[in-house]
């Protein structure tokens, strides 16, 4: 299965039902006058984030989505009936755009969440709202209003606490296997992992957090080179990147070089990428021997100028895969408390 987390659909509201135009004729009541009821209003769309689907795929199939018109007004002022709302349910993490404006309409994060992306139109008014003085019997009555009617652009964005970043081949969907329950395919070519995967860690009863596997990047993947280009934008909504990399590459090529194309790509994507925090895993280390891979290790640590914390792990081999994940887990659990702390303040 291939995961699209884009796609473009049309919404059309329903049509507004047009008011009648009618008169009362009953015996014993001559002059009855104009009694034309107003036209229902058009059902307006509505999309609604729903936790069970994590794709944008069924909207390859289907793209054009119309809300019910309402009915005509009728006579003795009786109103068309309105149109029924049409809702469509997306995965939560979608982001509604307005492809005419390039306008973001909303960001549906959470399970139930609706919005409105289309509004029906009004019903026309019934020719009993134009009677007067000097009109007794108006032959008058408006039509419906269209609904209205646009082109969206929908982008999934992954709701996950960790993101993993690397090259093809840097081991992200091996260690997601080793600390997760999420089974992604894993073999020994690039470009192995075609579409993002999620993963909960249970770092012990009642704490766990989301992580996702985000396709390898390669230069030139903020330009569209590549897979993982398609799913830079999941890592926005992260909480904390962990950037993978080989310790001994099998092209022979530099961990440091392989490191540094990845930011430069983040950059190049989204400048905020990079202050996000970003912890170094130095994968494979089973590979070579203990005291060379560290030796190796440290020989990356410096040349990079790593600020920030960096591990030496084995994902196939879960060597020092859990001690990460106990320190992701406070590390989550620490900024959850000081957004909660900043939310009080500004509530003060």
């Amino acid at each position: 299965m291939k995961l699209v987390d884009e796609a473009e659909i049309t919404v059309t509201a329903g049509r507004g039902g047009n008011g009648c135009i009618g008169f009362r004729r009953e015996k014993f009541i001559p002059l009855g006058g104009p009694d034309g009821g107003d036209g229902g209003n058009g059902g307006s769309v509505w999309l609604q984030a729903d936790e069970n689907l994590n794709t944008l795929v069924d909207f390859r199939h289907e793209t054009r989505f119309h809300a019910q018109r309402g009915e005509n007004g009728m006579g003795r002022q009786m109103y068309g009936k309105g149109g029924e709302d049409l809702v469509v349910t997306v995965p939560v993490g979608t982001v509604v755009i307005n492809v005419g404006t390039d306008e973001t309409i909303g960001d549906l994060t959470a399970h139930g969440q609706r919005l409105l992306v289309a509004q029906g139109g009004r019903g026309g008014l019934g020719n009993m709202h134009f009677k007067s003085s000097v009109n007794r019997a108006p032959r008058k009555a408006t039509p419906g209003e269209e609904g209205e009617e646009r082109l969206l652009r929908l982008e999934l964005k992954l709701l996950a606490d960790v993101g993993l970043l690397g090259f093809p081949n840097a081991g992200k969907s091996t260690l997601i296997r080793a600390v997760s329950a999420a089974t992604p395919k894993v073999a020994d070519y690039p470009f192995t992992t075609l579409y993002p995967n999620l993963g909960v860690v249970s770092t012990e009863p009642h704490r766990s957090f989301v992580v996702a596997d985000i396709p390898g990047l390669i230069e030139g993947a903020a330009d569209g080179a590549g897979l993982g280009a398609l799913f830079l934008r999941h890592i926005q909504r992260t909480r904390l990147l962990l950037h993978l990399t080989e310790i001994q590459p099998l092209d022979g090529s530099d961990p440091v070089d392989q490191v540094r194309a990845i930011e430069r790509e983040l950059g190049k994507f989204d400048a905020g990428l990079l202050d996000k925090p970003r912890w170094l895993l130095i994968n494979k280390a089973d590979l070579m021997p203990a005291d060379d891979a560290q030796a190796e290790a440290r020989r990356i640590v410096e040349a990079l100028g790593w600020q920030a914390p960096w591990f030496l792990i084995s994902g196939l081999a879960h060597e020092g895969t859990r001690d990460v994940m106990r320190r992701v887990q406070a590390e989550i659990d620490e900024q959850a408390r000081l957004a909660a702390e900043a939310a009080d303040a500004e509530g003060v």
